[in-house]
Parts: structure tokens; sequence; C-alpha cells
């Protein structure tokens, strides 16, 4: 049987019973390695939760935040696509694939994205705001419009990529000359 919570805090919990979550606060939280398959959580708030290496079978994420969250290892194709958005500050997603989904608009803020995988995803108008993408894959990712400002530590092919009207920095530019193995001084 699942459950329909709505309104609700829940604080330093570890296990969650499987249902629907509804404008829903969880704090300091450890759900790590736990099953949310079939979990929908709509306007939710994590705060400083554990999220490494949970399994998100058909999970839904409508207009979640993840703020100072550990989020090693998650595989985010595996959600509901419909309706999928959220937003990540101060989260470690190392780790994590976001392979060939459609997350427009997404904000990443001070965020570690370190080996992340962006093939194929569709991240149009998303920001990348301070943001360490060190060894992040992006091949065939649509990046149209996206904000790369203040990212640091990416690796871009312009090549196989969508960056049309993608904004970077001067400082960013070695991220998207990589490949041709030249030397930028400041």
């Amino acid at each position: 049987m699942e459950i329909y919570a709505e309104d609700k805090t829940f604080a330093r919990i570890d296990n969650l019973e499987s249902g629907e979550y509804e404008n829903c606060i969880f704090q300091h939280c450890n759900f790590a390695e736990s099953d949310f398959s079939g979990f929908k959580f709509i306007d939710c708030r994590f705060e400083s939760c554990n999220f490494s290496l949970i399994t998100l079978h058909n999970t839904t994420f409508r207009e979640v935040i993840f703020k100072s969250c550990k989020m090693l290892g998650l595989r985010f194709e595996c959600c509901n696509p419909f309706g999928l958005s959220f937003t990540f500050t101060d989260c470690l997603l190392t780790h994590s694939s976001f392979y060939k989904l459609k997350i427009k608009k997404t904000v990443f803020k001070d965020s570690q994205l370190q080996e992340v995988d962006f093939t194929q995803t569709d991240v149009t108008g998303g920001v990348f705001d301070n943001c360490n993408l060190a060894q992040a894959v992006f091949d065939s990712s649509v990046l149209l419009k996206a904000d790369f400002r203040s990212a640091y530590n990416y690796s871009i092919d312009p090549d196989i990529n969508q960056i049309t009207k993608a904004k970077f920095s001067i400082s960013g530019l070695a991220g998207l000359l990589y490949k041709y193995n030249i030397h930028i001084e400041e």
C-alpha cells in the first residue's frame, strides 16, 4: 500500500515508505542505497540528504529542489521523464548520469559534477553556476543557450555538441579548445 503525504517535514530518517510526496521537506535524511522506484516527489525540497547509489526506476521528480545533498552514482535517466524538473544547489553529483534526458532550464549551482554523463542530454537554457565539471561527458548534447560562464574544468567539443548561443567566459575557452592541444595564456 502506497502512502500520500502532503505538506510534511521529514527529518533525520533513513527509510521512506513508497508513495507520493507533495510539497514536503526532507532534512538530513540518509537514503543511501535505498530503492525509490515508483516514488513521486512533487514540489519537494531535500536539504542535506544522502541519496548515494539509490535506485530511481520510474521515480517522478517534478519541481524538486536539492540543496547540499550527496548524490553519488545516480542514474537519473531511469526516472519518469514526464514533467522531470529539478534544481541542484551545493550538491555532490559525482559519477551520476543524465543520459538522453530532456532537462531544459535545469540549474546547477555551486555543485560538484565530476564525471557526470550528459551524453545526448538536452540542457537547453540550463545554468552551470560555479560548478566543477571535471571529466563530465558532453557527447551529442544540446546545450543551446546554456550558461557556463562561471563553470570550470569542463571539456566540450563544439563539433559534436550543439552550443549555439551558449555563454562561456574567456577563462573557459580552454575547455572548448582542448582537443586541439593548444596552450592559452592570460
